[in-house]
């Protein structure tokens, strides 16, 4: 688990010795989560943050009348709730989109690195900013974006996030995608027939194949044209901060 945390954020800038030896020490405890589970409540109140090990989850808001968006995904090496340390009390849920393996990292821990690692503090703060800066983008998606564009946005987002861990196959372009199409029309803010209908047309035009929970991409440059993926948003990136 600590290695896929310092992969995460070596990713955005270099750590040294005791930075990561820190890091280690972090997460010590480890939970599991069935598929479709909250892993954290919307109401809540953490005393720890939780660090994605396996699987996917997704933050979600439901209206009064049942009707749920999911605002954005977690992939292997993302903490789902780092912002619940500073905000106290959590304003959304996040749901387990497949089975999932969770480790966790007390606040307790978390107050005593802003106290003593100002470096590790910044990027650990990087993470919350690159967060609200993907929400961002997930924003003009569904405000600007035809449904083939973002969902096209979202293959390329995913390809460039879960590669950046080492939970792509390069060769092939491809990635484990464990989502129904009900929670794709979710992330979308599609039904499930358009869903349907924007996977086949994204197929026809030998863009993307979805078989199974295998996601691939025959033909990157194409589809990062047609969905306007341009990947600065991400910052994945190492510099000093």
């Amino acid at each position: 688990m600590s290695d896929l945390l310092v992969r995460k954020l070596s990713c955005l800038d270099k750590l040294n010795e005791e930075e990561v030896r820190i890091l280690c020490e972090l997460t010590p405890q480890t939970r599991t989560y069935d598929a479709r589970s909250d892993v954290v409540e919307q109401g809540s109140r953490p005393t720890f943050s939780t660090l994605l090990l396996e699987g996917m989850t997704g933050r979600y808001r439901i209206l009064a009348d049942g009707r749920r968006q999911i605002t954005s995904i977690d992939v292997p090496g993302d903490f789902v709730d780092l912002h619940s340390f500073p905000l106290k009390t959590m304003d959304h849920g996040v749901i387990a989109l497949s089975p999932c393996k969770t480790a966790m990292a007390p606040h307790a821990d978390l107050l005593r690195i802003t106290e003593t690692q100002p470096h590790l503090t910044r990027v650990l703060w990087l993470t919350t900013l690159i967060d609200a800066a993907i929400h961002r983008e997930w924003l003009v998606a569904v405000g600007r974006m035809s449904a083939l564009e973002r969902m096209g946005h979202l293959f390329c987002e995913l390809y460039c996030r879960l590669g950046a861990v080492g939970f792509t196959d390069r060769e092939n372009r491809s990635y484990t995608l464990p989502i129904t199409q009900g929670e794709l029309g979710d992330m979308l803010g599609i039904t499930n027939v358009h869903v349907n209908r924007t996977l086949q047309e994204l197929r026809r035009r030998g863009l993307v194949t979805w078989r199974g929970q295998t996601v691939a991409i025959p033909n990157w440059s194409n589809l990062v044209e047609v969905a306007r993926f341009d990947p600065s948003y991400l910052h994945l990136h190492s510099e000093p901060r």
